[in-house]
């Protein structure tokens, strides 16, 4: 039986990621635990592959989604400037007809509505929210379809 240092076509990776490939006539006389071993380091070297694809990808789209959450941002300002001066426009517009008090109360009255709607939609659709169960039960369900108890 050969080792590891004898057989240098089954070392690690060189520089470039690759092996040395195995003449088909040497199969034969590699023993099952260094196929096994040949095996569980390429599968080791895949899985880290992939998770060091995913985390680049993942960093990707994170900038990308903070980029448009900062223009989203911007549009939620600017959509706040353009309600703050259509209430003061109301409000004056209202005061051509009656005291400026009461201008402003009546447009104060129409946002506390408006902010009640909105609260009360809102918290109905909260509670229609009942969370990743779904996902928890996959979950849990796993380990017994790894183990063949599907």
């Amino acid at each position: 039986m050969t080792t590891l240092q004898e057989r240098p076509d089954l070392g690690r990776p060189d520089l470039h990621g690759s092996r040395a490939s195995r003449p088909l006539s040497d199969v034969s006389q590699v023993s099952v635990g260094e196929l096994l071993a040949d095996i569980t380091r390429d599968l080791s070297k895949l899985v880290r592959q992939e998770v060091a694809l995913a985390k680049v990808e993942l960093r990707q789209e994170a900038v990308k989604t903070g980029k448009a959450a900062g223009m989203i941002a911007g549009s939620g300002v600017a959509a706040h400037m353009v309600l703050l001066f259509l209430s003061f426009a109301l409000w004056w517009g209202l005061a051509n007809v009656m005291d400026h008090g009461w201008a402003a109360l009546i447009v104060a009255v129409i946002w506390g509505v408006i902010a009640a709607v909105l609260f009360f939609v809102g918290r109905s659709r909260m509670r229609q929210v009942h969370g990743l169960h779904q996902t928890v039960e996959t979950v849990r369900e796993m380990p017994d379809a790894l183990r063949g108890r599907a």
